[in-house]
C-alpha cells in the first residue's frame, strides 16, 4: 500500500498518530504559540464550534485530544489546517527553502557530516511533522511545495545515510511530487530548484517513475538530465538499485556486485 494512503488508514483508524506528531503535541501541552498553528476552537457543550463540513463529509472539527477543544480540517481528518494568518507557518516553510538555497548546490549533494548534522538539528522536527501530514496546506504554494520535497526526500538522504528511513518518506515525497507537477509549481521555481519535483521520482524503484524524471528534465538537458537517465538505465537493467541492498536487507547478485565493484552508482 502507498505510505500515504497507509498513513490515512491508520490514522482514521487511530487519531492518535497525527496527535503524537512533534508541533501537535507541543499545542496538545499548551504552549499557546504552537496551537496557533492550527485553527483550535473550543467546543459547544461537548460538540464541535459549528456545523462545518469536511470537503470528505462529516464534521470538518475533530476532538483535540482531551482538552474539550477541536481542530479545524477541511480535508480529511488526519491533516489538521494549519493557520496561515499565522505569520509564523510562513516562516516555517520560508526556513526550509531558505536553508536550502544557501547551501546551494555543492553541498546538496556532497557527502558533509557537518552539513548533515546542521540540516538534521534545525529540520528534524519538521521532518516528522511533514511525514505525519502536518504540512500538507504548504502544497498551496510553489515554495511551500518545494519545502515539502527537501523535508520529505532530500532530508532523509542527509540526516539518516547508511539507514532504511533514508527512504522511508519517498512515497509520501512523489505523492506531493506529482500533485506539484500538476499544480505547475515546478515552473515557478528556479531551473536549480527545479530538479527536486522530479529526484523523487528518480529514486523510486518502479520503473515507470525514473521514465517519468527523465521525460520531466528533458526540455531542461544538462545534469539534470544525465542524473534521471543514469538512475532510469539502473533500475532498467536490475530492477531496483544495488547500493541499497545491505541497507534494506536484500541479497545482491553477482551481477549487481560486479555493478559496485568496478564504480557504479553507490548513492
Amino acid at each position: 500500500m502507498h505510505l500515504y494512503q497507509q498513513l490515512q488508514r491508520d490514522t482514521v483508524a487511530d487519531r492518535n498518530y497525527l496527535l503524537a506528531a512533534p508541533a501537535i503535541q507541543r499545542a496538545l501541552a499548551g504552549e499557546a504559540e504552537y496551537q496557533d498553528f492550527y485553527y483550535v476552537r473550543p467546543g459547544i457543550e461537548g460538540r464541535p464550534p459549528n456545523n462545518w463540513v469536511s470537503k470528505f463529509g462529516g464534521p470538518a472539527w475533530a476532538p483535540f485530544g482531551n482538552t474539550g477543544d477541536y481542530f479545524l480540517h477541511l480535508y480529511d481528518v488526519t491533516q489538521a489546517d494549519l493557520n496561515w494568518h499565522n505569520p509564523r507557518v510562513r516562516e516555517e516553510m520560508a526556513k526550509v527553502v531558505e536553508f536550502w538555497r544557501d547551501a546551494g548546490y555543492q553541498k546538496w549533494f556532497a557527502r558533509d557530516a557537518a552539513f548533515d548534522a546542521q540540516f538534521r538539528r534545525r529540520f528534524e522536527a519538521a521532518h516528522f511533522a511533514a511525514a505525519c501530514g502536518e504540512y500538507e496546506a504548504w502544497m498551496a504554494s510553489a515554495e511551500g511545495a518545494l519545502a515539502l520535497q527537501i523535508l520529505l526526500d532530500q532530508f532523509p538522504r542527509n540526516s539518516f545515510r547508511g539507514t532504511g528511513h533514508m527512504y522511508a518518506t519517498d512515497p509520501l515525497a512523489r505523492h506531493f511530487a506529482r500533485q506539484a507537477i500538476a499544480a505547475g509549481h515546478d515552473r515557478e521555481i528556479d531551473e536549480k530548484a527545479r530538479l527536486f519535483f522530479s529526484l523523487p521520482f528518480s529514486h523510486s524503484e518502479s520503473l515507470a517513475d525514473p521514465e517519468f524524471a527523465v521525460a520531466c528534465n528533458s526540455s531542461v538537458g544538462g545534469d539534470g538530465l544525465k542524473h534521471a537517465i543514469g538512475h532510469r538505465d539502473i533500475i532498467k537493467k536490475f530492477g531496483r538499485f544495488p547500493h541499497r541492498n545491505r541497507i534494506l536487507g536484500r541479497e545482491t547478485t553477482p551481477e549487481e556486485q560486479a555493478f559496485l565493484d568496478e564504480g557504479g552508482f553507490a548513492g
